[in-house]
């Protein structure tokens, strides 16, 4: 089995070949690129996840698929909110900001009425899945 790593490097590699799209679980959805600096290495990562877009804001879910704790791309959003992603051929700049309750809840429900495998990952876990706006900086 394929560690996170080679499995993330699979998806970047096949986002950037087909011009920011991807087949197997994420076939047909809205998928982006997150580049973000390590809150502890101050490395550049680049992880794939799915988003919601709102206008010109854009969503993504801390999700990792139900797992008791955050991603490291949240805790390195939240360190270093100076980000950019990559969508479709695009690449934009973006700042991070971790949403407040009441519009992080509203956007999560949204996600998980047309994505139901969010809500699978919200029932499995007891933390409050954080939501994150990027904004074009």
């Amino acid at each position: 089995m394929a560690d996170g790593n080679d499995w993330n490097a699979q998806i970047i590699e096949e986002f950037r070949a087909n011009d920011g799209k991807v087949g197997g679980q994420f076939e047909g959805s809205p998928l982006l690129l997150l580049h973000s600096t390590g809150a502890k290495s101050g490395k550049t990562r680049v992880s794939p996840m799915m988003y919601a877009k709102e206008g010109e804001r854009i969503f993504v879910f801390a999700s990792k698929a139900g797992a008791p704790t955050n991603p490291d791309w949240y805790h390195n959003l939240v360190a270093n909110p100076d980000a950019s992603i990559e969508v479709g051929t695009a690449t934009l700049e973006v700042t991070a900001t971790v949403l407040e309750r009441d519009e992080r809840d509203r956007v999560y429900a949204e996600q998980a009425r047309n994505y139901p495998g969010f809500a699978e990952y919200e029932a499995k876990t007891d933390r409050v899945i954080p939501v994150v706006a990027l904004d074009p900086s």
